[in-house]
């Protein structure tokens, strides 16, 4: 991956999963790239284990919380434009309707949906640049179990598309990824989660779960593709048409 010497990145969650991947492939092409996360803890980290890959360029950090309409408000009034932002940061409790408790409905829509809202209405942004957002393939095909999920991600892709054209020639896209193992899943048992893969990968024509450097790939082909807006990449191995 080539063209990103010299331009200025920012990685909305960047400190874990598809947000780091993504982070340290900017920085492998030589882009000089910010990862922003709500986790001090987790920013160090990041920063570490990208600066100890062959080849990237040093990545800097600011803790930023999402939800904070005021932090958002500092962050983003301040500095200089970016040349590619992508919004990856979300904490997204997930259930049936009937049983997800409203307060944690609330809370995921303020994270994925709303915080992804607050950033684009304030980020500066060149003219030759990007915004990608990350959604997911529940968009598109819904499970009862996951009802808010894949409404949030189908307004993400809506939000994107009708940003494509007000901030235009500004590019917006979206990228849904399908089940990716990231330390999203850590919070289930080692032994649910390798069953987990395993079975989903027998059902997926690509025979295999999606790493956050595929997604990462995908950004970055968006970023760096001049023709490319109004978009949604899906990345997910074929579980749509499973």
């Amino acid at each position: 991956m080539s063209g990103f010497d010299g331009t200025s990145v920012l990685v909305v969650g960047g400190s874990s999963g598809i947000g780091q991947a993504t982070a340290a492939a900017f920085a492998a092409a030589g882009a000089t790239v910010t990862i922003a996360s709500r986790s001090q803890a987790k920013l160090d980290a990041a920063v570490k284990a990208i600066g100890a890959e062959p080849a990237a360029a040093p990545v800097t950090a600011v803790q930023l919380d999402v939800t904070d309409d005021a932090a958002v408000s500092a962050y983003f009034g301040a500095g200089e434009p970016w040349d590619h932002v992508v919004i990856s940061a979300a904490q997204t409790p997930g259930g049936p309707a009937r049983q997800l408790p409203l307060a944690d409905a609330y809370s995921a829509m303020n994270s994925k949906f709303w915080g992804a809202y607050r950033i684009a209405r304030l980020v500066r942004i060149r003219e030759a640049g990007s915004l990608t957002l990350i959604s997911g393939y529940l968009a598109v095909r819904p499970r009862a179990t996951s009802v808010l999920q894949g409404a949030i991600n189908a307004a993400l892709e809506a939000l994107g598309r009708g940003l494509a054209l007000e901030l235009s020639p500004i590019r917006v896209n979206t990228v849904s990824p399908g089940l990716i193992a990231t330390p999203l899943w850590d919070r289930i048992s080692r032994e649910a989660r390798e069953t987990m893969y395993a079975e989903t990968a027998q059902r997926l024509p690509a025979r295999r779960v999606g790493q956050a450097e595929d997604i990462a790939h995908a950004v970055l082909y968006l970023a760096g593709n001049r023709f490319a807006t109004g978009s949604t990449i899906l990345v997910d191995g074929g579980a749509v048409i499973a």
